[in-house]
């Protein structure tokens, strides 16, 4: 890690003093412990006798990078890839592993069905859009339930181990979709844990995800964990996305929101060991490996294929587009060759092997149309080959092609980027490999389903320029050097240690219920106070929805707030702000006789009880998405008794509040695959998913961009003479509107221009400083939100009743 990744985890750090016989004390710096959680160690063991083992590391650069954080003491959750039933060998296997930092999970009686089953037969099948399977119609034992309930068992035994070893302050990094239980069960088991979780393949659209039929378990387990990573923004967003369908929670730009908690979403693509590669492809083996291949293939332009054989790698496609390219360029034939290295995998699986037999009879096509008694066109391997082939094959390519249907990354085109020293071949990359957003500048991307393009993109490769060649090999080169296995490790765990940090210093909390009496103290001792509330669930009476089901109901201010809000409005030293979503109209009847200010539409509206409403909407805000997110809101309220909706001159809200409660959830993530899909697709906006209601409004209307205006306009405003040195903000407040909190929090002086006067009437000056506050005279209150930026907390509208009646009462108002 460099200096800046690594200063939060040095913080981590703690002292450990050591006594010498001799009396002498020696500190020693201990490294905070990484629990790494995988479905596989990164090493394979082998049994060599009744009590003893032999293990072989696994290859991949995966296992690299996480054994490569030096900062940590990382220690390896996983299973041993062989099955193990007695207890000799399991004591003796734990006992070698843990020489090497790894810990054993012992699967035996749920691994067919966890493994096999649930993880390969489902869940990998839908993260690569391959659909969900149908269920064994052989064996009634084997159901979706009981693989899902042997998914369950796994995920607890995970749980059982990762608890025996877990010491206060470590940090547990789960991985893939194995484990997608388990962050619930650890947080369940402690709440501070610090635990974070990485997908290594492709998450799909919600519209595939909600095929699963456990889909709402995994995805609320997954947002326990404090931050979940994915390899590109398309699988991010689709994760989010399914959160906001199904769950029916809300999005922000750092996540998903659930009752209050943020969960952080954020993109890390995995890279490679560039050096690795790079020195291999010099060593003095591998070059004459190069001429050898040179030699054997007859100086013929090479394309190279290097695939798991597997249905998402797109071989037969790729043959396919081959058979075209040589069929269309007969000049070709007999100048170039593709070698397919298919490394076999799951080979007892049936869809495996069909896979494979396809490959072959393409294969044995292609050559017998095109080949002749000196050469083939194909040569396909059923086989792994030795790393220094690899890399001498990868130094020797002119074009590598990559046509995988669904794939999280695909680092073989990192590979051979990394070898290519003197060829500069030509990368043909299929835009649907997690590589396609990385290499993408400097490859040739196609989609594989169409042969024709595929097709094209050889001959392209194969008359590229050489000066072409150079530009694009520089361009993903320098991206590869840089974006290595190690930066992409480090990368997750400073983002982790950043959120865990900040939740320690209070950035992000459970608040601290309301101090009434200090609430009241210090507006007695101020001379000027600005007082923010919001309106619905802050000012409303808290009906609960079945009292109100069956009629839809204008807003209606708290039975016993109008008295009391009036005194508290008349008082001299007070301005009292209503910052609400809701249109002008709606404050007008609300709150037109109070002598207050009202923010309709989060602050794009604005005016003073006795004055016209000033227009606050940025001159560049574009509102063209409005009729279009009108009409699908149209169309689900006529579908959906009870609902409603409302349209502002900046937003659109479907209410769903008195319309059966799980009806409207259906409604309402179905209306966001719509709105998604159609008139919100490119537009600048905003889509929030409130408690019964989706509001889409357009991106920077918040309630804390909004405030800077609000005090500008009334330091404008004749009542306001000296700095606020007091203010109490309470509000039910959308997770996207809580930066309003933050807003007034001491430390920086707020200043504020005055707004242009709106008649002749010069204002009256004022200090630029608007706001002169100190820590204990601030004070941000949620209404019955358990996660929030606000600092303190009431549970109902009528605790806001009381506090305001407490405060006239007291300043006897």
């Amino acid at each position: 890690m460099t200096c800046d990744a690594i200063e939060g985890v040095r913080n981590q750090e703690t002292k450990h003093v050591e006594i010498e016989p001799n009396g002498a004390c020696e500190t020693k710096m201990v490294r905070p412990r990484l629990l790494v959680v995988s479905m596989s160690l990164p090493v394979t063991a082998k049994r060599t006798g009744e009590d003893s083992w032999s293990f072989t590391m696994s290859p991949g650069g995966l296992v690299s990078a996480l054994l490569g954080l030096k900062e940590f003491e990382t220690k390896w959750i996983g299973w041993p890839g062989v099955d193990v039933h007695d207890a000799v060998g399991k004591k003796a296997l734990s006992s070698a592993l843990a020489k090497k930092g790894c810990i054993p999970v012992f699967l035996e009686e749920v691994c067919d069905q966890y493994y096999n089953g649930y993880c390969n037969n489902i869940l990998w099948p839908i993260f690569h859009y391959l659909g969900t399977p149908p269920e064994y119609r052989n064996d009634a034992t084997i159901t979706y339930q009981s693989q899902y309930d042997a998914y369950k068992k796994a995920n607890r035994i995970f749980f059982d181990v990762v608890k025996e070893h877990y010491e206060e302050g470590d940090v547990v990094w789960c991985h893939d979709y194995h484990v997608m239980l388990l962050p619930q069960y650890l947080k369940e088991y402690n709440s501070k844990m610090k635990v974070g979780w990485f997908l290594h393949t492709p998450f799909p659209s919600s519209e595939m995800y909600k095929t699963l039929p456990s889909r709402s378990d995994l995805l609320r387990s997954v947002l326990t964990a404090d931050l979940v990573g994915f390899h590109t923004y398309d699988f991010a967003r689709h994760f989010v996305n399914a959160c906001m369908c199904i769950l029916g929670v809300e999005a922000t730009s750092e996540g998903v929101v659930d009752q209050g908690k943020v969960t952080r979403v954020a993109v890390f693509p995995i890279g490679i060991e560039p050096e690795r590669f790079i020195n291999t492809s010099k060593l003095s083996e591998v070059i004459q490996y190069m001429k050898k291949f040179k030699n054997d293939f007859g100086g013929r332009k090479l394309i190279l294929g290097v695939d798991r054989l597997d249905m998402i790698k797109g071989i037969p496609q790729k043959y396919q587009a081959f058979e075209k390219f040589l069929g269309e360029n007969e000049d070709w034939r007999g100048k170039v060759m593709l070698l397919q290295i298919a490394v076999p995998t799951r080979n007892g699986i049936g869809e495996y092997q069909k896979i494979k037999d396809q490959c072959h009879g393409l294969v044995g096509r292609i050559n017998g149309r095109f080949g002749s008694i000196s050469s083939v066109p194909i040569i396909h391997l059923d086989c792994s080959i030795d790393f220094n082939q690899l890399c001498a094959l990868y130094a020797i390519t002119d074009v590598l092609l990559v046509t995988s249907l669904r794939d999280g990354m695909n680092l073989v085109s990192s590979e051979f980027i990394a070898c290519q020293r003197e060829e500069k071949g030509v990368l043909i990359l299929s835009e649907f490999a997690g590589a396609g957003q990385s290499l993408g500048a400097g490859a040739l991307l196609v989609n594989p389903w169409n042969i024709k393009e595929v097709s094209n993109a050889i001959g392209e490769a194969l008359h590229m320029s050489p000066e072409e060649k150079e530009r694009k090999h520089k361009i993903n080169f320098q991206y590869v050097k840089t974006h290595s296995t190690q930066q992409w490790a480090d990368d997750f765990m400073n983002k982790l240690n950043e959120i865990i940090t900040n939740a320690d210093l209070g950035i992000s909390k459970v608040p601290h219920e309301l101090p009434e009496h200090d609430v009241i103290q210090q507006y007695m001792k101020s001379n000027s106070r600005l007082v923010i509330l919001g309106f619905y669930g802050t000012l409303t009476h808290p009906y609960k929805n079945q009292e109100r089901r069956d009629e839809r109901m204008s807003l209606e201010l708290h039975p016993q707030l109008e008295g009391r809000l009036k005194a508290l409005c008349s008082d001299p030293k007070t301005t009292v702000v209503v910052l609400s979503r809701s249109e002008k109209s709606i404050l007008d009847k609300n709150f037109g006789e109070y002598n207050m200010w009202l923010a309709a539409e989060n602050g794009m509206f604005l005016r003073h009880t006795s004055e016209e409403w000033v227009k606050k909407i940025p001159e560049h805000m574009n509102l063209e998405w409005i009729d279009g997110v009108k009409n699908v809101f149209k169309y689900f309220t006529e579908r959906t008794p009870g609902s409603y909706f409302e349209i502002s001159e900046t937003s659109v809200v479907w209410n769903y509040e008195y319309a059966d409660v799980e009806f409207g959830r259906i409604q309402a993530r179905d209306m966001l695959q719509h709105l998604w899909a159609g008139p919100i697709s490119n537009a600048s906006v905003d889509v929030v998913r409130g408690d019964r209601s989706v509001e889409v409004h357009a991106v920077g209307v918040t309630k804390g961009i909004a405030m800077d205006r609000i005090l500008g306009e009334i330091v404008n405003n004749n009542s306001m003479t000296t700095p606020i040195d007091y203010v109490l903000c309470i509000g039910s407040f959308l997770v996207k509107d809580e930066d309003v909190y933050t807003f007034f929090e001491p430390g920086v002086t707020k200043k504020t221009k005055p707004s242009p006067a709106s008649d002749s009437d010069s204002p009256k000056k004022v200090s630029s400083t608007t706001v002169d506050l100190k820590d204990e005279s601030y004070f941000s209150v949620a209404i019955g939100r358990t996660h929030t930026k606000a600092r303190y907390f009431l549970d109902s509208s009528d605790d806001v009743v009381q506090l305001i009646h407490k405060l006239c009462l007291y300043n006897n108002v």
